[in-house]
């Protein structure tokens, strides 16, 4: 249905998400957590901001979970029409003027959206043009009223933004696990002639015709719910450091571009908490304006708490570490002041000898504020970049 843009990531649910760190050693229990299982590894502690992180090295036990970020176009959702009312009259032996009997119309189903955490994507909504909700039963003799519409419930994942396709206005947001949204509420079912009868007309012909539904054509766009976002120019770092720090695997290769598409990892911190971060696709000079894959991918951390601001560091950075600073910054100021705004912490990356290190510090010196060097490579730095994150998403409370 209109274009559809698919992000899959394979691995397991959500459901893991806020109980992975099974113990500080040894081996996590795969009849709890699915697929995660067996990381015997060294606990290394790192304390940071007052904040102790015990990151297993090794196979980091974490989750991830499939995506697919979709923009349904012009979908019609209709609710169902109201059934009509019934003209009747008790026709019973020995009952003279047994008067007007004729019931209700059942009320038309509505079409209702509700956000699950049991769907990742909007890819089982393709295929069909039209949603529309059961028809209200006519009413009948004997002052029966007709049966009421089924609803149409339409499950959608949690992030899913409801837009008027003509207007383009928001209409809902949902943003959390079981939020329902009546999208296109049914039609009221007619009266019958029963409910016209007064002292004055005691054999009422009207009744009414029930009402059709409530008819629209919508927009469904998928944001990306995470804790943390990666951003960065094109080979940058951001898909190594989201596979190091995560099961997921996006594509990772020697050439800008590598990824297309958002992914998203779960990050597991050794004290029963973890975040979600997501990887966009590396912003250019002019994004905000469409030039290489464009900004269309920052809405996917609009949602984040964090943004983490990886530059290129090494010897082999086409772009010096400023200017990349520089363009960046740039582009989420051109996409949204709000999201440029967003607490960032600054991430050197593919600092793994002098010249990197020195170049991450001479940032640093440059901008006046902390850069944090890191090498997804050989894990360094990573711990140090852990428990910072961890001070931002969980600030200690003021003493």
């Amino acid at each position: 249905i209109g274009e559809a843009e698919e992000t899959i990531i394979s691995g397991s649910t959500f459901k893991n998400n806020n109980a992975l760190a099974g113990a500080s050693y040894g081996v996590i229990d795969s009849s709890v957590y699915g697929d995660i299982a067996d990381v015997g590894v060294n606990g290394v502690a790192a304390y940071g901001g007052g904040v102790a992180i015990d990151l297993l090295f090794g196979a980091i036990h974490t989750s991830v979970t499939t995506i697919t970020d979709s923009v349904f176009e012009r979908n019609k959702v209709r609710g169902g029409k109201g059934g009509d009312g019934c003209m009747s009259f008790r026709r019973e032996k020995f009952v003279a003027r047994g008067g007007p009997d004729g019931g209700d119309g059942g009320d038309g189903g509505s079409v209702i959206l509700r956000a699950s955490e049991h769907e990742n994507t909007l890819y089982h909504l393709a295929g069909k043009r039209v949603y529309e909700a059961g028809k209200g039963e006519p009413g009948r003799s004997s002052d029966c009223f007709g049966r009421k519409g089924h609803d149409l419930v339409l499950d959608v994942p949690v992030g899913t933004v409801v837009l008027d396709a003509v207007r383009g206005n928001v209409l809902r947001d949902l943003s959390t696990a079981g939020e329902t949204f009546v999208v296109a509420a049914g039609g009221r079912g007619g009266r019958g002639n029963a409910r016209f009868a007064t002292a004055t007309n005691r054999a009422p012909r009207q009744f009414e015709r029930g009402q059709p539904g409530e008819e629209r054509e919508v927009r469904l766009n998928l944001k990306l719910i995470a804790d943390v976002g990666l951003v960065g120019l094109p080979n940058a770092g951001k898909s190594t450091l989201l596979a190091t720090l995560s099961r997921a695997r996006p594509k990772i290769a020697a050439y800008p571009f590598t990824t297309l598409e958002p992914h998203l990892g779960i990050v597991a911190l050794g004290d029963d908490r973890s975040f979600v971060m997501a990887d966009i696709p590396g912003l250019i000079e002019g994004a905000h304006r469409g030039r290489g894959l464009g900004d269309r991918f920052l809405k996917h951390v609009e949602r984040t708490r964090l943004l983490l601001h990886l530059v290129d560091c090494s010897a082999d950075a086409t772009v010096p570490p400023h200017e990349a600073v520089a363009v960046i910054r740039a582009e989420l100021r051109g996409y949204s002041a709000e999201l440029a705004s967003r607490p960032t912490l600054l991430v050197a990356t593919k600092v793994e000898d002098d010249a990197a290190r020195a170049a991450a510090r001479e940032l640093s010196a440059a901008l006046g504020e902390p850069v944090l060097a890191i090498s997804a490579a050989t894990r360094t730095g990573l711990v140090e970049l852990l428990a910072a994150v961890a001070a931002r998403l969980w600030p200690a409370p003021p003493a």
